[in-house]
């Protein structure tokens, strides 16, 4: 892990096309500004956690599931 100190104002980069700057110091917190391309998503780490998460269960497919639907397509195909 890269550690660097920044003020407030100042940022850093990340290839070409990010930059993180320090917006605003507080108490306990840090606010990062992040410039970075529409295409490329940006989360907090516990947002990404998540999201990784639900993307995992959204895969698993029970097999009684997907034998049934093997066979209403089978039946769908005999049909037409």
């Amino acid at each position: 892990m890269l550690v660097l100190t920044r003020k407030s104002g100042e940022g850093i980069r990340i290839g070409d096309d990010v930059r993180i700057v320090v917006v605003g110091l507080d108490d306990n917190q840090v606010r990062l500004g992040i410039e970075a391309p529409q295409e490329l998503s940006v989360h907090r780490d516990e947002v990404y956690d998540r999201i990784k998460d639900e993307n995992i269960k959204a895969s698993m497919i029970r097999v009684d599931v997907l034998k049934r639907v093997k066979e209403i397509w089978k039946k769908g195909d005999s049909e037409g």
